[in-house]
């Protein structure tokens, strides 16, 4: 009987729009700030610091407006707390998600491949992407690899072309974080919108 005074009781609160309002407003707000925090974090990594400067301010901003909002409110709307919580674990996922289609920063792609290294680089080059070779011997005979320096936004389409021309091509990916000079490519095949806008 208690528990099901306890679930109307919740059931009831959070439909009250009041509380339903706000608690919207504070899921929203930790999910942009948390956003925010986690893009700066990973390019303060890269030392974009000006960049991260920026983005710290306006994530503190909102910060102390969402906490200091649901600390004065707490006591009489604790729901809140569920809000503010998933507001933070939504905030860390669309975060990440955002970083990877901005994709900054600079990479060293080291593609290994047996016997397509020749189409490989002329086929990278064509499109304007620079490719230094080395040769080296691998557990069963010669190998190339082929060390390119790149922005993480072209790597897609780099592994795109590798997988097409050699399937059991073994690759790594380091991230950079000084390059004296990236050349970037003459063609970038376009994706997402900028494709679909193209193909009509």
């Amino acid at each position: 009987m208690a528990a099901g005074r306890l679930f109307l009781f919740m059931f009831e609160t959070i439909f009250e729009s009041n509380i339903l309002v706000t608690g919207l407003v504070v899921f929203l707000a930790r999910i942009c700030d948390v956003s925010i925090g986690t893009v700066r974090t990973i390019i303060t990594v890269q030392g974009r610091t000006t960049v991260a400067f920026f983005l710290a301010t306006f994530e503190i901003i909102i910060w102390i407006l969402v906490a200091s909002a649901v600390i004065n409110q707490v006591r009489v709307q604790p729901l809140l707390v569920v809000f503010y919580a998933l507001g933070y674990a939504t905030g860390n996922v669309v975060g990440i998600l955002v970083e990877r289609k901005l994709a900054f920063g600079l990479i060293i792609l080291r593609v290994i491949t047996r016997d397509a290294c020749k189409v490989l680089c002329d086929r990278l080059r064509q499109q304007g992407q620079p490719v230094t070779v080395f040769r080296g011997e691998g557990m069963t005979g010669p190998v190339d690899e082929l060390y390119i320096a790149c922005r993480r936004r072209d790597l897609r389409w780099i592994l795109a072309e590798v997988r097409e021309i050699d399937p059991t091509a073994f690759y790594v990916i380091e991230q950079a974080r000084d390059i004296s000079k990236v050349l970037r490519p003459t063609y970038t095949p376009l994706g997402g919108w900028r494709a679909t806008a193209k193909r009509k």
